[in-house]
C-alpha cells in the first residue's frame, strides 16, 4: 500500500494515548473530587474493558488498594490459577472429546468426510491397529542395481530379500560344496562384495 494512499490515511487504531485524550474531558470520578479525570483505572474482574477516570492523586490511591482477586475464595483462586495455564479455554484428555466423536459418527451416517488417523499413525498414538504410512523407496543407482543383479534381485527388492538371497548364494557357492572350484570362489567374492556395498548404501 502506498503511503500517500487515501486508504492508508483512513486507518486509525484506538490506542492508550487516544483513550487518555478522550478522558481529559471528564471529571475525576472519586467522590467529592473536581479535578480532571485524565488517568484510567480498570474497574475489576468481570468488567474487562471498563475503566474509572481519576485524577493523578486518586488513581494512585486506587492502585494501592486495587486487587483483581478481591472477593474470591481459596478454592476459586486455585481454579483460576489452574485455568490460567490454558488461557481459560476448555480442554480434555486425548481421545475423550465426546463432541468430536459425535460429529464423526454423524458424518459417517450422512456419508460425509470422515478421515481418521488410523491409516497414518507410525507411532501408534491413535490405536494399536494403526498402520505406518507408505514410505516411497528412493531411486536405485546403477552401482546398486548391478549389486542387486549379482544377488539375483530386481529394483523392488526389500532389505529382507537382499539378506535372504545373500545367505542362499553364500551357501550355494561356498568352497566346501565345490571342492575348491576357482569359479565358485570368484562368484562368492562377487556376492559378498555386492552385499557389503548394498549394506553401506543403506538398502539392507
Amino acid at each position: 500500500m502506498k503511503l500517500d494512499s487515501k486508504y492508508f490515511d483512513a486507518i486509525r487504531v484506538a490506542g492508550r494515548r487516544q483513550k487518555a485524550t478522550h478522558a481529559r474531558g471528564r471529571r475525576c470520578e472519586w467522590p467529592g473530587c473536581g479535578e480532571a479525570g485524565v488517568y484510567m483505572a480498570p474497574k475489576g474482574r468481570g468488567r474487562d474493558g471498563e475503566y474509572f477516570c481519576y485524577c493523578l492523586t486518586h488513581v494512585r490511591d486506587y492502585n494501592k488498594t486495587y486487587n483483581y482477586f478481591s472477593g474470591m475464595s481459596d478454592a476459586e483462586l486455585r481454579e483460576f490459577q489452574r485455568d490460567a495455564v490454558t488461557g481459560h479455554r476448555p480442554t480434555w484428555a486425548a481421545g475423550v472429546n465426546q463432541w468430536a466423536e459425535e460429529r464423526a459418527r454423524q458424518s459417517k451416517r450422512a456419508g460425509g468426510f470422515h478421515h481418521t488417523f488410523e491409516t497414518a499413525d507410525p507411532f501408534g498414538v491413535f490405536g494399536e491397529t494403526a498402520e505406518a504410512p507408505h514410505k516411497p523407496r528412493r531411486v536405485i543407482r546403477n552401482a546398486e542395481r548391478k549389486c542387486l543383479r549379482t544377488l539375483n534381485l530386481d529394483d523392488t527388492a526389500t532389505a529382507q530379500d537382499i539378506k535372504t538371497n545373500f545367505k542362499a548364494l553364500v551357501k550355494a557357492h561356498h568352497p566346501d560344496r565345490h571342492g575348491g572350484d576357482k569359479a565358485s570362489e570368484e562368484k562368492l567374492r562377487e556376492v559378498i562384495s555386492a552385499y557389503n556395498y548394498l549394506k553401506q548404501a543403506g538398502l539392507c
